[in-house]
C-alpha cells in the first residue's frame, strides 16, 4: 500500500494510517465537561422566551438553559428577554408583555423533586402572536436523564414551531486521547453527558452510526494494523467485521443496515467493496490502479460516493452501489475529500483545500458550492439527522474541538473540551 503521494493532511491517509494523526491530539479529562459558544447571525430567527423553570435552581441541571442553548445551536431561534415575569405550565401568559417584549414564542415549566429521587419535569409552549396554547410535554426520569428530558422538550418546541424534526435528544460518537489511551465515547448531541464505550491504548478511528442507531462500526489499531469492529452502544458488546490481509478501514453503513462499504487493500491498493453487516466475505465494488477511500452511501441507497485520485488528486466521486462506472462530482478545487451526504439527499459536505483545509457545502441538484467555515483545519464532516446542521472537527484558537454549523454557515457553535481536543465526529440517527 503506497499512500506517499498524499500530503499527510489527506484524511483517507490519516484515517488508515497510522498512529500519527491521532497521537499529536492532547489529553482531554475524561468525562470532560463542555460548553456551548454561538456564533454568527441567520437571516429570519424566530425569537422565542424561555422562562426559568419553577424549580430548577434546586435541580442539578438547569433545564431551560440546556434547552434554550440547542435552540439557538439550531440557528433557527433568537432568544428573548424571559426576566420578570415568571410561571410555569399551568399558567396562563399575559400576552400583551410577550408581545412588547418581540416573543413570537414563549415556553415555561418546572422541575420538581419526587419522594423516590426521581425529577418531574413539565412544560407548556405558546404561539405569542396568535395567544394560543400549543401544548406540552411531562416527563418523570432520573436525575441521569434530566439532560435528555430538557433535549426532547427543545425537539418539541422546534418541532412545534418550525415543521420538522428535531436533532436535539439524538446522540454523537467521538474520539479522544487521554495520555496513552483513545476512547470512543457517547455523548448527547451538544457534547455533554459523554460515556466512553471504549477505551483502548491503540488507535480508534472513523466511527459510523448504524442507520437505527444500536450500533457504531470503527477502526481499532489494537492488532497493530486497522482492523473494523461492530460495536453494539446498549450492551457493549461487539464483533469483528473486517481483518483481512492489509488495511480494514472507513466503515459506512448503507441506509437500509444489512451491508457496510469498507476500504480494503487485501488485494494491493486501497479499494472499495460492500461487506455484509453480519460479515462474511467482501465484493470489491472498484476496480482502479488509484487509491479509492472513504465511501458513503447517497441518503437513498442507490449510490456511493468516495474518495479517488485517479484524476491525479483527490477528488469525490459517485458510483452505483453495486460498483460500476463512476462519475466526478466535486471540480472546483484540487483537493478534496472527506464527503457526507445529508439524510434528505440534498447535499454533500467536503472538505476542500482552499487556502487551508476548509468544509464546503454542495447543493446536489445545482452543484453550488459554499464554504461555509473561515477555519483552516477542518475535517470529518457529519450531517444532523433533519440535515440542517453539521458537526466537524477542527483547530480554533490553537486548539482542536468539535464545532456544529448550519448548513448554510450562518450559525457555528463550538463544543470545547475543557483542557482537552477531540476528533473523528459522527452524528448518530434519529431514535427508533
Amino acid at each position: 500500500m503506497n499512500v506517499s503521494k498524499f500530503p499527510p493532511r489527506f484524511p483517507a491517509v490519516r484515517r488508515r494510517a497510522i498512529v500519527t494523526a491521532l497521537a499529536a491530539v492532547p489529553a482531554l479529562p475524561a468525562l470532560a465537561q463542555f460548553r456551548v459558544e454561538v456564533s454568527g447571525v441567520g437571516l429570519t430567527q424566530l425569537p422565542i422566551a424561555l422562562v426559568p423553570f419553577r424549580g430548577e435552581d434546586a435541580a442539578p441541571q438547569k433545564i431551560s438553559a440546556i434547552i434554550q442553548a440547542d435552540l439557538e445551536r439550531s440557528g433557527q431561534f433568537r432568544p428573548v428577554d424571559a426576566s420578570g415575569q415568571p410561571m410555569d405550565e399551568t399558567t396562563r401568559p399575559e400576552m400583551s408583555f410577550w408581545r412588547q417584549r418581540t416573543a413570537d414564542a414563549l415556553a415555561g415549566g418546572s422541575v420538581t423533586r419526587l419522594g423516590d429521587g426521581r425529577y418531574d419535569v413539565r412544560f407548556r409552549l405558546w404561539d405569542v402572536v396568535k395567544g394560543q396554547d400549543l401544548g406540552g410535554q411531562g416527563f418523570v426520569v432520573p436525575q441521569a436523564d434530566l439532560r435528555l428530558a430538557a433535549h426532547k422538550i427543545a425537539d418539541y418546541i422546534y418541532e412545534k414551531l418550525t415543521g420538522e424534526k428535531g436533532v436535539f435528544s439524538t446522540r454523537l460518537a467521538y474520539v479522544t486521547k487521554a495520555g496513552g489511551r483513545y476512547t470512543l465515547w457517547v455523548a448527547d448531541s451538544d457534547g455533554e453527558n459523554a460515556q466512553a464505550a471504549l477505551g483502548s491504548p491503540e488507535p480508534i478511528i472513523s466511527p459510523a452510526w448504524s442507520p437505527n442507531g444500536a450500533q457504531l462500526a470503527y477502526v481499532s489499531f489494537e492488532s497493530r494494523k486497522p482492523v473494523i469492529y461492530v460495536h453494539e452502544v446498549s450492551s457493549g458488546r461487539r464483533r469483528l467485521l473486517a481483518n483481512f490481509r492489509g488495511s480494514n478501514s472507513a466503515p459506512a453503513w448503507s441506509p437500509d443496515g444489512r451491508s457496510l462499504a469498507v476500504t480494503l487493500s487485501r488485494d494491493g491498493g486501497s479499494q472499495i467493496y460492500l461487506i455484509s453487516a453480519s460479515g462474511g466475505e467482501p465484493r470489491r465494488l472498484t476496480q482502479s490502479q488509484s487509491i479509492d477511500t472513504e465511501p458513503v452511501f447517497s441518503a437513498d441507497g442507490g449510490s456511493i460516493y468516495f474518495v479517488s485520485d485517479r484524476g491525479g488528486a483527490p477528488q469525490i466521486y459517485r458510483m452505483p452501489a453495486s460498483g460500476g462506472a463512476a462519475q466526478r462530482v466535486t471540480f472546483s478545487g484540487g483537493y478534496n475529500v472527506s464527503p457526507s451526504i445529508s439524510p434528505d439527499g440534498r447535499y454533500l459536505a467536503y472538505v476542500s483545500r482552499t487556502g487551508g483545509y476548509r468544509l464546503h457545502v454542495m447543493e446536489l441538484a445545482s452543484g453550488n458550492v459554499t464554504a461555509v467555515t473561515d477555519t483552516a483545519e477542518d475535517e470529518n464532516p457529519s450531517f444532523a439527522p433533519n440535515s440542517r446542521l453539521l458537526v466537524y472537527a477542527t483547530r480554533q484558537g490553537g486548539r482542536e474541538a468539535l464545532m456544529t454549523t448550519t448548513v448554510d454557515g450562518k450559525i457555528k457553535a463550538r463544543l470545547a473540551g475543557r483542557g482537552g481536543d477531540i476528533r473523528e465526529p459522527s452524528w448518530g440517527p434519529f431514535q427508533r
